[in-house]
C-alpha cells in the first residue's frame, strides 16, 4: 500500500478522502439516526476493503464513486464547507503555532544595548555630521531594511523656515510612520508642509522623533533630531539618520525543564517581583549569580564569586572580560561598580549595590543576578538585586533577523 501511494495519485486522493469523511462522521456522530450511522460504517469498511486489494485505475474510480455517494445521502451537507475547512486549518495553525511558542521556542526582541555587543538592541546612527555615510536608493533601502534590518530616514529642507510640530508615532497595517510639519517662509509668506516618515523609529524606552533616550551609537542621554521650533536654511538636512530595531532572536524554552540554568548563559526572565522595574516585562542578560553564592566586583571590573575572580577562560565569558589595556578604553568590557562608574563619569546609580570594591553581596537559595554585557549602559542587578529562578523563562538560542553576521547561533 506504501508504494501505491508514492505512485498513484489517485490513490492518495482515495486515501484523502477517506479520512474527510470518517472526520465528518466523527463530527456528526451525535446528530445522525442510528440507521446514517451504520450505512456510513458499512461504507467505510466496503471502501477500506476496495483499498487493501490495491485497485487498478477502474476500480478504484468505482470504489470512490460508490463510498462518495454512500457519504452524500448518510452525512449531513455543511454550509460553506470550504470556508469551514479552511478557518479549521487556520485555527490548526494557530494553536500549534502557541504550543511552539509557550513550550519550545518564544520569539523575542532585544529592546534595548544593555547586552552589545553579544546581542544588538535598539540603536541609531546621525548621518548629517557625516558626509561621507552614504544612504541607498529606493531599492537599497527596501534590501537594507529586509536583509540587515537597517532602516534610512531623510528630510531635507525645502526653503528657509521652523520645524512646527511634530506628531506622535502612529501605525497602519503594523507599518509605523510619524508626520513632521514645517513652516516654510518664503517671498509669498508663510505656509505649513506636512512630511510623513514611513517606519518611524523607536528606541528601547519608547522614545521616537520627537525624542530617543540613549541608544545613538557614541552617545548617551536625549537625543531630539527634530525638536520643535527649530529654524534651518533651504537645503539643510534635518533628518538623516540610519536605525536598526535590534535583534530578534528565539528563546529555548526546553531546556532548562531537564536542568538549571549555568553561570555566563544568558536568559531571558520576568520582572515581576523585581522592586524598581516595570512589572509583568520581560528581561534578557547574563546570568552572573546562584543562591548561596556571596558576589564582588572589584575595581578592575572583574566580578568575584565566593572570592574566586572571573575572567575569559570562564565559559561564556570570553567576551565580557576579553578585553586588553585599560579597562576605560572600551564600554563593552567588564562590570563596573560604582566607584569606577563615577570614574568614567557616570553616575554612581549604575551600581548602588556594589559601591566600592570591598562591597559584598549574598544571594539568597533559589535565587539569581544577572548583569548587561554593556556594562555602562546596562540596569541589572548591580541596581535591584537577586529575582526568584521562578522568573527565568528560557535561554537564548537563535538570532533570526536580522541577516548579517549577528544571525544564527553567535558564541556567548
Amino acid at each position: 500500500m506504501l508504494l501505491k501511494w508514492f505512485l498513484s495519485r489517485q490513490f492518495r486522493h482515495a486515501l484523502e478522502m477517506r479520512k474527510h469523511i470518517w472526520k465528518i462522521r466523527s463530527f456528526q456522530k451525535d446528530e445522525l439516526a442510528p440507521q446514517a450511522l451504520r450505512a456510513i460504517d458499512d461504507g467505510v469498511r466496503a471502501f477500506d476493503q476496495v483499498l487493501r486489494t490495491q485497485p487498478s485505475g477502474p476500480a478504484l474510480t468505482e470504489g470512490i464513486r460508490e463510498f462518495e455517494t454512500c457519504a452524500n445521502r448518510w452525512l449531513r451537507p455543511y454550509a460553506n464547507a470550504s470556508i469551514r475547512e479552511n478557518v479549521e486549518v487556520f485555527l490548526v495553525a494557530i494553536g500549534v503555532a502557541m504550543a511552539i511558542r509557550t513550550f519550545f521556542l518564544q520569539p523575542f526582541k532585544i529592546p534595548t544595548g544593555s547586552m552589545q555587543p553579544t546581542l544588538y538592541g535598539v540603536h541609531f546612527e546621525d548621518l548629517r555630521d557625516n558626509p561621507k555615510a552614504e544612504v541607498p536608493g529606493t531599492l537599497g533601502k527596501v534590501a537594507s531594511a529586509v536583509f540587515r534590518g537597517e532602516f534610512y530616514h531623510e528630510l531635507v529642507a525645502e526653503d528657509d523656515g521652523r520645524i512646527a510640530r511634530v506628531d506622535p508615532r502612529r501605525s497602519i497595517a503594523l507599518i509605523s510612520f510619524q508626520d513632521v510639519v514645517l513652516e516654510y517662509r518664503s517671498a509669498s509668506g508663510l505656509r505649513e508642509k506636512k512630511h510623513r516618515i514611513w517606519f518611524s523609529p523607536v528606541d528601547g524606552h519608547g522614545g521616537d522623533l520627537r525624542g530617543f533616550v540613549g541608544g545613538m551609537v557614541g552617545q548617551t542621554g536625549l537625543y531630539q533630531p527634530l525638536p520643535v521650533g527649530q529654524t534651518f536654511k533651504k537645503g539643510d538636512y534635518l533628518l538623516r539618520l540610519r536605525d536598526s530595531p535590534g535583534d530578534h532572536l528565539f528563546v529555548d524554552r526546553v531546556s532548562y525543564n531537564f536542568r538549571p540554568p549555568k553561570r555566563g548563559e544568558i536568559i531571558v526572565f520576568e520582572t515581576r517581583g523585581i522592586q524598581g522595574l516595570a512589572q509583568d516585562q520581560f528581561y534578557i542578560k547574563r546570568l552572573v549569580g546562584l543562591g548561596g553564592e556571596t558576589l564582588r566586583l572589584g575595581d578592575d571590573r572583574h566580578l568575584s564569586i565566593d572570592g574566586k575572580r572571573l575572567d575569559a577562560s570562564v565559559p561564556h565569558f570570553s567576551r565580557v572580560y576579553g578585553f586588553d589595556g585599560p579597562p576605560a578604553e572600551s564600554q563593552y568590557s567588564g562590570h563596573v561598580n560604582a566607584a569606577v562608574a563615577v570614574s568614567l563619569n557616570r553616575g554612581a546609580n549604575i551600581a548602588p549595590l556594589f559601591r566600592t570594591e570591598r562591597m559584598e553581596y549574598s544571594i539568597p537559595p533559589g535565587r539569581y543576578m544577572v548583569m548587561g554585557d554593556n556594562t555602562l549602559n546596562s540596569l541589572d542587578s548591580r541596581a535591584w538585586g537577586d529575582f526568584p529562578e521562578t522568573n527565568v523563562v528560557g535561554k537564548y538560542c537563535f538570532v533570526w533577523w536580522p541577516f548579517t553576521d549577528r544571525w544564527g547561533t553567535r558564541p556567548e
